[in-house]
């Protein structure tokens, strides 16, 4: 609980110490006893597969995985609480008392795109100090990169369009801070969540809902209480009753110069046509239409050639449009056999039967590209680089000896995913079902 907030509101989290699994802790106690827990390890997040259907993932929630770690401290209220409920004993809540990251971290930067196999983080310190992060690691990341994989397509199909995201009241109040941000990465231009644009500079959007015209006598009421208060460049929600007679009622009262007018119900292809025909004819010809209503990819490109401006998105974008997680997984791939901080890491693998095999070793990998510049395969492999690929790896530093070197204003993740899109086969842009749009290839 935020010591500051009396009512214990979960608006901040002071520590993340305890977004983690039991059996995490239990690891290090055991190991701890063995005298095994400060080998040196490697540990790497990677998907074995795309969710069905998608050509790409986007890594979204890195900038949060940093200050995730930085802020994994055990404070006297999380000692107090593993050792009432006896989770671990003594010798190991000492150890946690004591716990700061002293290691490396290394992965894809921020708004990169990545297939299956890509190791988009690796992290590197002795076991018992990267053991524990595994649970929080994975949070973030599977849940941010599913809303940003989501935010892309819908960019996509969004085709420059203006894109506002609006899903705060379809999840958990801190996801939706979450997501928010994972949109904007995505390509998304707004949100409508103060607490996103107060936490992240993230744009907020937004105006009025029915429940404004409802409590006014008229709608005429109501739109000239709304221009009055916010000037004629608001947007006006237009289908409280019959759209036909609101649009002209709010060119009446707005002016020719009404900023938008927002349809939120209803068959919206058609609606957005008629809707403009009635603006041009009026006179409003700069007037904008804003599409509401349960959109998703598939939604927003139908809408494709109609007179729309933008797109309000919620509910889907928010749950990773049918996918709300990645499947990524945090798994050892090398380590030492000894203390020795010298002593070198060999491989190290989990043998598994149904899908779930695992590659050892540190890997590093880079993007081939064509004689085009276009990227033609995710290569990935261990020990040297090859000298082809030298120049093309996709791994950057963001943490050394326990510092954070990383971060970054939202804005470049943001433009990073944009550029790494658009180096992409066409095909990635591509809603139907297939494979992903580059092959994985071990070198």
């Amino acid at each position: 609980m935020n010591a500051a907030d009396p009512l214990g509101l979960p608006v901040t989290v002071p520590s993340t110490a305890l977004f983690t699994d039991r059996y995490e802790l239990t690891m290090v106690q055991a190991a701890l006893r063995a005298g095994t827990a400060h080998r040196r390890a490697a540990f790497e997040v990677f998907t074995r597969r795309l969710p069905e259907g998608r050509r790409y993932g986007v890594l979204a929630g890195t900038g949060r995985v940093l200050d995730a770690v930085t802020n994994f401290r055990f404070g006297s209220e999380e000692l107090d609480f593993l050792r009432e409920r006896g989770v671990v004993d003594e010798p190991t809540l000492d150890w946690l008392a004591g716990y700061r990251f002293s290691g490396s971290v290394h992965g894809y930067p921020e708004g990169e795109v990545y297939f299956p196999g890509s190791p988009v983080l690796r992290v590197e310190g002795t076991f018992a100090e990267c053991v524990v992060l595994e649970t929080v690691i994975l949070s973030i990341l599977n849940h941010d990169s599913a809303v940003a994989a989501a935010a892309s397509r819908m960019a996509v199909a969004a085709a420059g369009r203006r894109l506002t995201e609006m899903g705060a009241r379809r999840t958990h109040e801190l996801s939706a801070v979450a997501a928010a941000r994972a949109a904007y990465i995505g390509g998304f231009d707004a949100t409508s969540d103060l607490a996103a644009g107060f936490r992240y500079g993230i744009p907020t959007s937004g105006t009025s809902a029915h429940a404004f015209t409802l409590l006014h006598d008229t709608e005429r009421d109501a739109f000239t209480a709304q221009v009055s208060s916010m000037g004629r460049g608001t947007t006006l929600l237009v289908d409280t009753y019959d759209v036909a007679e609101a649009v002209r009622t709010a060119v009446e009262v707005a002016g020719p110069e009404l900023g938008a007018v927002r349809i939120d119900s209803g068959d919206l292809l058609l609606l957005a046509h008629r809707v403009r025909h009635q603006l041009d004819e009026l006179g409003a010809h700069d007037t904008r239409i804003v599409v509401t209503s349960d959109l998703d990819e598939y939604a927003i490109a139908s809408l494709a050639a109609a007179p729309v401006d933008a797109y309000g998105v919620g509910t889907q974008l928010v749950t990773g449009s049918g996918h709300p997680t990645c499947s990524m997984v945090y798994k050892l791939v090398a380590r030492a056999d000894s203390d020795d901080p010298a002593a070198p890491l060999r491989p190290v693998a989990k043998k598994s039967m149904g899908g779930k095999l695992s590659i050892g070793g540190v890997k590093w990998a880079a993007r081939e590209l064509d004689g085009d510049g276009t990227a033609a395969a995710e290569v990935i492999g261990t020990g040297e680089i090859p000298a082809e690929l030298a120049g093309q790896e996709l791994t950057v530093e963001l943490v050394r000896a326990g510092e954070v070197l990383a971060r970054e204003p939202l804005e470049v993740p943001r433009e990073r995913h944009r550029r790494a899109r658009a180096g992409l086969p066409l095909s990635a842009a591509q809603l139907s079902r297939g494979e992903p749009v580059l092959p994985t290839r071990y070198a």
